[in-house]
């Protein structure tokens, strides 16, 4: 069974995932939803830390973390850091020399939203990924959010950084509205044509942030730091269908009971379809 996992590429440009996994005899859940385990175990370990310091300090680049490491007891040198940090797709979203590096042939596009003032629901959605920790391995988060009502329009869980489960999130967001633009990072991640070419096929404006992105997409790092410690380290899932059948609890609880103070002690389903 492993070995026909392998045969399965999620970045073909003809057949799809769901197609090529029928083609291996692989169920689509088997696949999307096996952690990743690559890593040795005193690695995974690492790659926690790094996770819990991340929310607190996401403009933290892997020079900063080492350090912040090493301030805490922790005898790691810089290159295993940054391998990790690049693992778990951190490096390309903070600030410094290497701040959220485009695919070389991908296009480029400005920051859109700065100095708005976002009054309304569907101006801005945001989207961004996240490393989720299990028992044994890791996978990794994807949501699309509104800006303005914090309401998270769509979500998905895959094994690898692949564009497929993105694209999957975009298209079940987009059948539930369309914002004027949508902001992400500069990253490869995002700037994919199969990613691109679905907002720009609905004339939605295309923003990238610059190298302040931590303060940028700040509703959707509030986000992460709000699903993990509120469910993903107090759950501790074993794998990847527990992750998903408990993040589908806990989106729901999320969006339609959870009240914000900056939405005046309201939920965002409340806002977003109030």
């Amino acid at each position: 069974m492993e070995a026909r996992r392998r045969w399965i590429d999620t970045g073909h440009p003809q057949v799809s995932t769901v197609r090529q996994c029928l083609l291996a005899g692989v169920s689509r859940s088997s696949y999307y939803y096996a952690p990743s385990a690559t890593e040795t175990s005193e690695n995974l370990a690492w790659m926690r830390r790094i996770d819990r310091i991340y929310l607190k300090w996401p403009f933290y680049g892997s020079p900063r973390m080492t350090d912040e490491l090493r301030e805490m007891g922790y005898r790691v040198n810089h290159k295993r850091v940054a391998r990790l940090m690049r693992v778990m797709g951190l490096q390309a979203v903070v600030p410094g020399p290497h701040t959220s590096r485009p695919h070389p042939g991908h296009k480029v596009y400005p920051y859109l939203s700065r100095g708005m003032e976002i009054q309304a629901v569907n101006p801005v959605w945001c989207a961004d990924i996240t490393y989720i920790p299990l028992w044994q391995g890791y996978m990794y988060l994807v949501a699309v959010m509104d800006w303005f009502s914090r309401y998270v329009l769509a979500w998905e869980v895959a094994n690898d950084l692949s564009v497929a489960f993105r694209v999957e999130a975009l298209e079940r967001a987009l059948s539930a509205g369309t914002p004027g633009i949508f902001n992400t990072d500069q990253g490869g991640q995002f700037t994919s044509p199969a990613f691109t070419g679905a907002l720009e096929g609905r004339q939605v404006r295309i923003s990238r942030d610059g190298r302040g992105r931590a303060m940028d997409n700040l509703f959707v790092e509030r986000l992460w730091r709000t699903v993990k410690y509120e469910d993903i380290y107090l759950k501790d899932y074993e794998d990847g269908l527990a992750l998903r059948n408990g993040l589908g609890r806990y989106f729901r609880y999320y969006n339609a009971e959870r009240r914000h103070s900056g939405l005046a002690k309201r939920a965002p389903a409340t806002v977003y379809f109030g």
